[in-house]
């Protein structure tokens, strides 16, 4: 082994770590890639960016134009159509016409842009016949990852394979070569899960039927579990406020379905709403929290304060905390629980950007040079001085702190009567300072004051609770107990029957820059003025809580409005609609000159006029020049990841050949299989392949697997065309919801789960082996000749 052949290695073992742990992008990984292997002198500097010039990226994304432009021009509506005429009310029949359109689509369009448009399609479908969508929608990402492999363009990897051919002055494969592998699978796949892989998926799911006329999305979801109705009194001390400053919303966590005022409904109000005495609220969210927050008001405030506010200063110490720089509270806001439980001390006021905090902590974010001034015991000062989370500890007296505080002003004590709910209740169950802007500096207990208390410590009654906090926040919990809860809600819950409010399902797109970032940073409120309901996520709803919750792939939005404005949803593109208000606006006069540019690629190609890469080019050009799309919806449509994954991971290919690493590697299987023939040789690379789909990104899986098949076939003398076939069908991946976006995309809106992807996919990915290596040696013999 060879200094070049450990290098290799290591760039490839930190190239799959990083893959599988995602800590970066994989695009970001594939061009550190280039960079490394070119600075360590493993490519030349020219072969390092080669792979931007390479006719397999310059085919990609041509294909993603070509793909958008048979989209806009309305494939999709007349698709859905004959879907509808031709499924039936059979659950088998509906799979066969399915997965076959995906597989017939994916030959020519992007797989994943296939069961982008196709997804509505088929919920609609099937929901329309009485099916449940679980049972239609793995089939039908199947049918598209199967369907690409028919043509040459039907899938990234079979334009690396056949180019990895070119590389070695061996013939490629020709744009329907594919076929002779790739229509048998999907017909054979087709039929396996119309009549066996169907009973293999989830069906009636109580809380995810989905049938037409037997639950709406409203009881699929469970919204009227969560779904009360409020009515503020003549007296309401909430009047005058705004939902916002009424702590409904930010405070307790609810979504404000909609507000009656008199003989009027406003649907989703504003914020800014001005609260009126005698409105009703239609609100969803958690009552028993709602009801924990009001149970605070049977506190009384203790007039004797004073007294208790000095024994308290006198037995406490104050000082200022300044952060250091790499203190691991920067970026981050205060949460005083997680202080008080990390440090034992209570934030009362924040030094930051010149001015003095002493409420709404939570909205700033702290920045080096801040200071926080806290309250505790000496001997936990003493412990904090030592803690390199701060630059400075300046400890300061207390009438230091009343003279540049006034904190005075905001202290009050509040007495826990015998008959209060809050008796024995720990002080984790009463976290105030998580709704309102209150802080428990002490608690007065049979003469003495108790600072030293722990989340699961207890309420006792009689206690007198030393509070930081705003008057104002304690007529916001008074305004809450006077709060009326309404028995009969149903003139309320008929805004949705009578049209006033509309839902519809959404999922992320594969692309959409939301992933990983939280549902309130979608800001669906402030751009189209609807709301996230819910979120279906792993089998279970989520309907609370929201603005928080990080999105993952495969989640399905469950999002309420008025019906315009969720028509407005379908321009985005971020998000896939399942069941859109209103179609997309498309040029349907455009859909024969489109399929007509997609048949002169197919045309040229064949033919032997131009290469692929150019034929795509012009057809996509085409595209733009007759209308089809715009050049801002062409740029729009190119998935730049996957092109900066294809071009950085090229010259690892070429780096593993140079060294020699491909030689090495294939040398080791041999050693292994190698005497039990050619055909126990491929299929070793085939299963190797297949579990590698499971954490590495395909394409760079095929990269990584075409030079160490290329050697396999020179040291045995199989034909390099049966290798690398080979290689192209094991990187169908079936059998894990985050090998493939097309996977990832029908989990939300099918309900699956991880399992159920093993459960249809393993049996499925088996057979497709066993036809895959029957019909290897027929179409390719396994010799060089």
């Amino acid at each position: 082994m060879t200094l070049d052949i450990v290098l290799v290695l290591l760039l490839l073992l930190s190239a799959l770590i990083l893959f599988v742990t995602e800590w970066l992008r994989m695009d970001v990984v594939a061009l550190l890639m280039l960079c490394a292997l070119a600075l360590l002198g493993l490519v030349s500097p020219s072969e390092a960016v080669s792979g931007f010039s390479n006719p397999a990226v310059l085919t990609v994304w041509a294909m993603f134009i070509m793909s958008e432009g048979l989209t806009r021009a309305g494939i999709a509506d007349g698709i859905g159509r004959q879907v509808i005429r031709l499924s039936g009310s059979s659950e088998s029949q509906m799979i066969i016409v399915i997965m076959l359109v995906s597989g017939l689509l994916s030959a020519f369009m992007s797989n994943i842009g296939v069961v982008a448009l196709l997804l509505p399609v088929t919920v609609d479908a099937a929901r329309r016949c009485g099916i449940p969508p679980a049972k239609v929608l793995m089939p039908m990402a199947f049918g598209a990852m199967l369907g690409g492999l028919l043509t040459l363009i039907g899938t990234p990897p079979n334009l690396l394979v056949s180019l990895a051919l070119e590389g070695k002055s061996q013939p490629g494969f020709q744009f329907f070569d594919f076929a002779l592998i790739g229509l048998p699978l999907l017909i054979m796949g087709t039929l396996f899960m119309a009549f066996f892989g169907r009973h293999l998926l989830p069906s009636t799911d109580p809380e995810r039927i989905g049938l037409q006329g037997s639950r709406s999305l409203s009881d699929q979801y469970g919204l009227q579990e969560r779904i009360f109705a409020l009515r503020l009194p003549n007296s309401s001390l909430l009047a005058g406020r705004t939902l916002e400053d009424s702590g409904l919303i930010n405070t307790v966590g609810l979504m404000i379905v909609a507000l009656t005022r008199g003989k009027e409904t406003f649907t989703l109000p504003s914020r800014h709403t001005v609260l009126q005495a005698g409105d009703v609220i239609l609100a969803q969210g958690k009552f028993n929290r709602f009801e924990r927050l009001r149970s605070w008001n049977s506190l009384d405030i203790v007039r004797e304060a004073p007294i208790l506010h000095e024994k308290l200063l006198a037995s406490s110490a104050f000082a200022e905390l300044e952060l250091a720089a790499d203190s691991p509270l920067i970026g981050e806001t205060i949460v005083h629980h997680q202080f008080r439980e990390r440090y034992q001390l209570n934030v009362l006021a924040v030094k930051h950007g010149g001015q003095t905090y002493s409420n709404k902590l939570n909205h700033i974010t702290l920045v080096q040079g801040d200071k926080i001034l806290v309250q505790g015991s000496q001997s936990t000062l003493a412990t904090v001085e030592q803690q390199p989370d701060f630059l400075s500890v300046f400890s300061l007296s207390s009438d230091e702190v009343k003279k540049q505080y006034h904190l005075e002003e905001r202290l009050f004590v509040l007495k826990l009567p015998v008959d209060s709910p809050l008796v024995d209740s720990s002080f984790a169950d009463n976290r105030l300072g998580d709704a309102f802007d209150f802080r428990l500096l002490g608690v007065f207990r049979q003469g003495e004051i108790i600072q030293q208390f722990h989340s699961d410590d207890r309420l006792q009654a009689g206690d007198l609770l030393l509070i930081q906090g705003r008057e104002e926040d304690l007529d916001i919990l008074r305004g809450f107990k006077q709060l009326e809860r309404l028995d009969d809600m149903s003139p309320y819950l008929d805004l949705l029957n009578k049209g006033k409010l509309a839902l519809i399902e959404a999922t992320l797109h594969p692309r959409s820059k939301y992933l990983g970032k939280s549902v309130s940073d979608l800001q669906l409120d402030k751009r189209f003025k609807v709301e996230v309901a819910a979120i279906w996520r792993e089998g279970r709803a989520y309907r609370s809580g929201l603005g928080s919750l990080l999105l993952q792939p495969g989640d399905a939005l469950l999002i309420v409005g008025p019906k315009p404005q969720l028509a407005m949803l379908n321009q985005s593109e971020d998000l896939i609609v399942m069941n859109p208000i209103q179609v997309k606006p498309v040029n349907a006069s455009k859909a024969p000159l489109a399929a007509g540019l997609m048949g002169l690629m197919v045309l040229l190609t064949i033919s032997g006029v131009l290469p692929i890469y150019l034929a795509a080019i012009l057809a996509a050009t085409l595209m733009v020049v007759s209308r089809c799309l715009t050049m801002e919806q062409a740029y729009a449509a190119i998935d730049w990841r996957s092109i900066f994954l294809i071009a950085g991971m090229l010259p690892l290919g070429l780096a593993m050949q140079h060294s020699g690493t491909a030689a090495w590697l294939a040398e080791g299987v041999l050693a292994g299989v190698g005497q039990y023939g050619p055909l126990v040789v491929l299929a070793c690379l085939y299963w190797i392949t297949a579990l590698g789909t499971l954490v590495i990104p395909i394409v760079a899986l095929v990269l990584i697997m075409a030079p160490i098949g290329l050697m396999l076939s020179s040291a045995l003398g199989i034909n390099g065309q049966a290798v690398m076939m080979v290689v192209a069908v094991a990187a169908t991946s079936l059998t894990s919801p985050v090998s493939h976006p097309a996977n990832t995309l029908v989990m939300g809106p099918g309900g699956y789960r991880f399992i159920d992807y093993l459960k249809a996919g393993g049996p499925l990915s088996f057979l497709l082996f066993l036809i895959t290596m029957a019909l290897i040696p027929i179409f390719w013999p396994l010799n060089a000749g």
